[in-house]
């Protein structure tokens, strides 16, 4: 049997999975909400909350789990759909998750299934939006992601994308609805995200790596786009053998 090191979550006993589905649809605005702006991080966050309430459920867990978790990736199917994903692609991927839910059989089967599954509905919005975006913005935004550590100008971005800066700023936003420095900023707070997860770099250091003057602007910036401070993103993800523990 597969044994989890996940912490404890309170069950009710004769319902866990009451308890799990209140929380699913009490994240559900952000998990929907980070479909449309393609933010795999804060989609992540989600689901990994709801992993450790799942392990928490222990030997309770049945059939009904899954039934509630298939209803989960359909509502995030939904959401792809909306986000301009192709619904024929999005119908297909959802016989295959039916499929593949029915054969699980343990913990990291599931843990597997599940993060699998959000990957491959991101990727289909992915294909959408790479398909309908005009080769000169999709280069800019490609650029901005890659080399978001540095120090970015729009004059910089515009010329490696072969337009004027004034012409770049008028694309990005028609297309995106966002400034270029808006664009920067959001790119940067992606990559800090990462590193606040996969690495136990302190708060100063990951504001150097993300291209941030000092900690105090990173902190704000990041509460501001993400509604919570670094150290709380951080700690919303802090199970033993994570980085940042083993760092401590």
């Amino acid at each position: 049997m597969l044994h989890n090191d996940f912490p404890p979550v309170v069950m009710e006993p004769d319902a866990p999975f009451d308890r799990i589905r209140e929380l699913y649809l009490y994240e559900e605005p952000s998990l929907l909400a980070s479909i449309h702006r393609g933010d795999r991080r804060e989609a992540t966050r989600v689901i990994n909350l709801i992993l450790v309430h799942i392990y928490s459920a222990g030997a309770e867990r049945s059939e009904l789990l899954k039934g509630l978790l298939l209803e989960l990736i359909v509502m995030m199917s939904r959401a792809a759909v909306e986000a301009g994903a192709s619904q024929t692609e999005v119908l297909g991927l959802r016989f295959v998750h039916l499929t593949e839910l029915a054969g699980i059989e343990d913990d990291e089967q599931l843990a597997r299934w599940l993060r699998e599954s959000v990957v491959r509905i991101f990727d289909t919005v992915e294909r959408h939006v790479d398909a309908t975006l005009p080769s000169t913005v999709a280069k800019a935004l490609k650029i901005i992601r890659e080399e978001s550590a540095g120090s970015l100008t729009r004059a910089g971005v515009a010329r490696k994308a072969g337009v004027s800066p004034s012409h770049l700023a008028e694309l990005l936003h028609e297309r995106t609805g966002r400034t270029f420095t808006g664009l920067v900023r959001e790119a940067r707070i992606e990559r800090a995200c990462g590193l606040l997860l996969t690495t136990g770099l302190s708060m100063a250091e990951i504001a150097a790596e993300c291209g941030f003057c000092d900690q105090s602007y990173f902190t704000h910036v990041f509460q501001r786009l993400k509604k919570t401070t670094p150290k709380q993103y951080r700690d919303s993800m802090d199970v033993p053998g994570h980085p940042a523990r083993q760092a401590s």
